[in-house]
């Protein structure tokens, strides 16, 4: 039986080695998802490669906007598809008008304590503009028509590592559409 070490590191260097290939082959956007990494909230990592295979539901997120209580409904998903395969991650940003202007633990206080959200959340990072986090910019290359232009703008990525659907900040985590996207992934093999 393959210890998680053993798992995280062979998943890591599969990764790495469709990382040298996409390069090879010409582009940031032939990387898949699982290439990327973000802060946690708590310190730590939230490395995707350790999601590999699995679909993601990347969410950037504000703790004083109109769309916060979303919270609440990607909370719902996290709890209707974990089992299934599915991972939820809130990526806060303060991109859009300043609201997320606080640290960890305002952000924490809003997600984790209001809202009882379990998924990870990365610290704090910008989503958009040169600046970007890289996994915002691999995004905005892949699909340069639907990058975030609000808080909860909501990226699933399938199976592939590769973006399966995208829904901007005005469709709920309780929609039709994104549950049947994630159904759609879940059962892609």
């Amino acid at each position: 039986m393959l210890n998680r070490r053993t798992m995280l590191a062979t998943a890591l260097a599969a990764t790495a080695t469709m990382v040298t290939r996409a390069l090879a082959d010409g582009g940031m956007s032939r990387i898949p998802a699982y290439a990327f990494s973000f802060p946690a909230l708590s310190g730590d990592d939230i490395r995707l490669a350790a999601f590999t295979g699995k679909p993601l539901l990347i969410v950037n997120t504000a703790s004083l906007c109109g769309y916060t209580p979303q919270y609440a409904g990607l909370q719902e998903l996290w709890g209707e598809f974990r089992q299934r395969g599915l991972t939820v991650i809130g990526v806060p940003s303060n991109d859009f008008g300043g609201q997320e202007p606080g640290g960890a633990s305002e952000i924490s206080e809003t997600a984790q304590h209001q809202y009882g959200v379990t998924f990870p959340i990365a610290a704090k990072a910008v989503v958009v503009g040169a600046k970007a986090h890289p996994f915002y910019k691999w995004a905005a290359e892949a699909r340069p028509k639907e990058v975030p232009k609000w808080n909860f703008h909501k990226y699933l990525i399938g199976r592939d590592g590769y973006i399966a659907e995208v829904f901007p900040s005005a469709v709920e985590p309780s929609d039709t559409r994104i549950k049947t996207a994630i159904a759609r992934s879940l059962a892609d093999s």
